[in-house]
């Protein structure tokens, strides 16, 4: 009965709505109090990953944290949609993770070279002297 009597907590929610007015002090107490639930839900997510990932459950509540602040264009309504868009946010960084191994994977450290650029970097041919080095014609 306790979970369901936290999924009701209307704390968060003013919270959220207090932080979307702008008072700062509404964030730092939001933070603390969903810290916890963003830790399992990253748990969750992780879960499903490769044992050679980098990223640790910390990490990814840290960067979700992050890119939650920086949200500007949102007015919190309620818990659940706050959670809905941690969630989603969650999965973007993992599959962006798992992306940059592939790349890495496939060739993304190597350099790049223009053909352009090959031209410059090579040193020309001095023609002069090959033309000086051939042996002479019968003509």
């Amino acid at each position: 009965m306790g979970v369901i009597l936290y999924f009701l907590d209307p704390e968060i929610t003013n919270l959220l709505k207090a932080w979307s007015a702008g008072d700062p002090a509404a964030l730092d107490q939001l933070s603390k109090q969903v810290y916890d639930e963003l830790r399992q839900m990253a748990r969750r997510h992780m879960k499903g990953e490769r044992r050679d990932n980098t990223l640790q459950t910390t990490a990814l509540v840290h960067e979700v944290y992050l890119r939650l602040v920086d949200v500007t264009k949102v007015e919190w309504q309620q818990r659940a949609q706050f959670f809905a868009i941690a969630a989603q946010m969650m999965r973007r960084i993992l599959v962006d993770a798992a992306r940059a191994r592939a790349s890495h994977k496939r060739g993304r450290g190597a350099v790049r070279v223009n053909f352009d650029e090959t031209a410059i970097v090579l040193p020309q041919p001095n023609v002069v002297a090959h033309y000086r080095l051939l042996p002479p014609t019968p003509f």
